[in-house]
């Protein structure tokens, strides 16, 4: 039986997934827009950074009960400065990334040229 995934990419690509996983929906969606795009690294950085509560995740779709801060003031899309530090979601995610780099050093791609494209 293969993996059925929610995208299929046309070029040599790395794919890790997670199922059936214990953290807040909204939480993690606000999260995994913000690592679209970013090197592997940055992203790894960044999350790093948001559980240490040096960084923040800014909320716009689900803002209504997000708290403001004034870190905030970086993030230009998040309105009123609402932005929060999901920990949780935060080491799901970064444990998916490592897992994607450990998948990728396993099929010998280099590790340095992967950024997240599809989250």
């Amino acid at each position: 039986k293969t993996n059925h995934y929610a995208w299929e990419p046309k070029s040599k690509a790395i794919k890790a997934r997670g199922s059936y996983l214990r953290v807040h929906f909204k939480n993690t969606r606000e999260t995994a827009r913000m690592l679209k795009g970013m090197s592997l690294k940055k992203a790894q950085r960044y999350l790093n950074d948001v559980i240490e509560h040096k960084d923040a995740v800014p909320f716009t779709r689900f803002c209504k009960k997000a708290g403001r801060a004034a870190i905030g003031k970086k993030y230009k899309e998040s309105s009123g400065n609402h932005v929060r530090f999901p920990e949780k979601s935060c080491r799901f995610l970064l444990d998916l990334l490592v897992n994607a780099e450990s998948n990728a050093d396993l099929q010998g791609v280099e590790t340095d040229n992967l950024y997240v494209r599809h989250i």
